[in-house]
C-alpha cells in the first residue's frame, strides 16, 4: 500500500494496543514503524529487474520484523517509562505495527515475500489496490484525533471506528473477489474456456470494479467486472502471447526467470525489432502495464540475455474518469 496508508494503520494499531494516556507516543512510534518496511524501496540491487522482484523482500518478511520488533520493544523497555510501566501493551503495540504493514501489503497485486528467505512465490491476495481512499480516510481520522486528543473519549471513539472499518472494508474486498472469480469462470465456461489460471484484482481506488486476468497455453484473456451493475457474463478478449519464445529463452535468461518467479506464472511475451520483452500481467491493463522489461535479445540460434531495461508505461487520459463510469455503465467505451 502507499505510504500514507501504512503510516496510519501502524499508528492505529499501536494506539489501539496501550493505555488512553499512552495513546499520542503509541501513535507517533506506530507510525514510524509503519512504513519502516518500505525503506528498501532506496536501496540499489544492480538492475531494474532485481529492484522490482526485491522490493517488499526482507523488509517485509514475518521472519524478519517479528524478531526485530522483539528486540525493539526489549531495547525500549530497558530505558522508556512507558514501555515499562505496561509491557505487555508495548509488546503487543510494537510487534503490530510492524507486522500488519506486509500483511496488509498482500492484499494488492504487487505481491509480498511474507516467508523470505524462502523461494516461494511472492504472496499477492489482490483484493485492494495500492491506493484506496475509502480504506485509508477512516484510519488517517483515528490517528489525527489520537494525535490532537489522545486521552478523550471521543478520539478512542475515532480510532477503534477507523480499525473496525478497515477490517470490514477489507473483509468486503475478499467477498467482492470472491463473487468476480466465480462470475469469471462461468463467463468462460460458457464461451468454451476451461483450464485457466485466475488472476482477480481490483481497479484503481475502488473495490466495486474489478479486472480479471485468465492464463491459458496460449496466452490470456482479460475482462472487468462491476459488483454494481448486473452487466451479466463478463466479456473477455484475448491477447496472444510468445510463450514458445520464452519458454526457450528462459534457461539462458534469468531476469526472465526471476520475472516470471515474480508474477507467479501471470507474464505476457512479446517481441519487437528481435527483441524479447515480459510484462508482469498482474498491474495495468493491455498494452499499458506498468512493469514492462526487456530481458532478451534474437540470437543464432538462441536468446542471448540482454541488460535488463524497464520500459516506459503509458497513462491514458481520462483513465480514472473512465473507471468511475465504467462502475456504473457496462457499455461505457476505454
Amino acid at each position: 500500500m502507499d505510504s500514507l496508508t501504512q503510516i496510519t494503520l501502524g499508528a492505529c494499531v499501536a494506539a489501539a494496543c496501550v493505555r488512553p494516556g499512552q495513546r499520542r507516543e503509541a501513535a507517533l512510534l506506530g507510525a514510524a514503524l509503519g512504513t519502516l518496511p518500505d525503506l528498501d524501496v532506496l536501496l540499489d540491487y544492480g538492475g531494474p529487474v532485481a529492484n522490482f522482484t526485491m522490493h517488499r523482500g526482507f523488509s517485509h518478511s514475518l521472519l524478519v520484523l517479528a524478531p526485530i520488533g522483539v528486540l525493539l520493544w526489549l531495547a525500549l523497555r530497558s530505558f522508556w517509562p512507558p514501555v515499562r510501566e505496561t509491557p505487555r501493551r508495548w509488546f503487543a503495540a510494537i510487534l503490530l505495527a510492524l507486522l500488519t504493514h506486509p500483511l496488509l501489503d498482500a492484499h494488492t497485486a504487487y505481491g509480498t515475500q511474507l516467508f523470505w528467505p524462502s523461494a516461494a512465490t511472492p504472496l499477492s491476495w489482490a483484493t485492494i489496490f495500492i491506493i484506496d481512499p475509502l480504506y485509508t480516510l477512516p484510519l488517517l481520522a483515528g490517528m489525527i484525533a489520537v494525535l490532537i486528543r489522545p486521552v478523550s473519549q471521543a478520539a478512542g471513539r475515532w480510532l477503534m471506528a477507523g480499525l473496525m472499518w478497515s477490517m470490514l472494508y477489507l473483509g468486503w474486498s475478499w467477498f467482492a473477489q470472491s463473487m468476480v472469480a466465480a462470475n469469471a469462470r462461468q463467463s468462460l465456461h460458457a464461451q468454451g474456456v476451461a483450464e485457466v489460471r485466475l488472476f482477480v484484482t481490483p481497479a484503481p481506488l475502488t473495490t466495486l470494479l474489478w479486472r480479471v486476468v485468465a492464463r491459458t497455453d496460449q496466452g490470456y484473456y482479460e475482462g472487468l467486472d462491476s459488483v454494481v451493475t448486473n452487466d451479466g457474463p463478463i466479456e473477455f478478449s484475448f491477447y496472444p502471447s510468445e510463450d514458445q519464445i520464452l519458454a526457450a529463452a528462459l534457461p539462458r535468461v534469468p531476469a526472465a526467470q526471476r520475472l516470471q518467479w515474480f508474477a507467479g506464472g501471470f507474464v505476457g511475451a512479446s517481441v519487437q525489432d528481435d527483441t524479447l520483452m515480459v510484462s508482469d500481467l498482474r498491474m495495468g491493463h493491455h498494452p499499458d502495464y506498468v512493469f514492462r522489461h526487456a530481458v532478451a535479445r534474437r540470437g543464432n540460434p538462441h536468446w542471448e540475455a540482454i541488460e535488463p531495461e524497464r520500459l516506459p508505461g503509458a497513462m491514458r487520459i481520462g483513465q480514472l474518469k473512465w473507471i468511475w463510469q465504467r462502475i456504473w455503465n457496462e457499455s461505457s467505451v476505454r
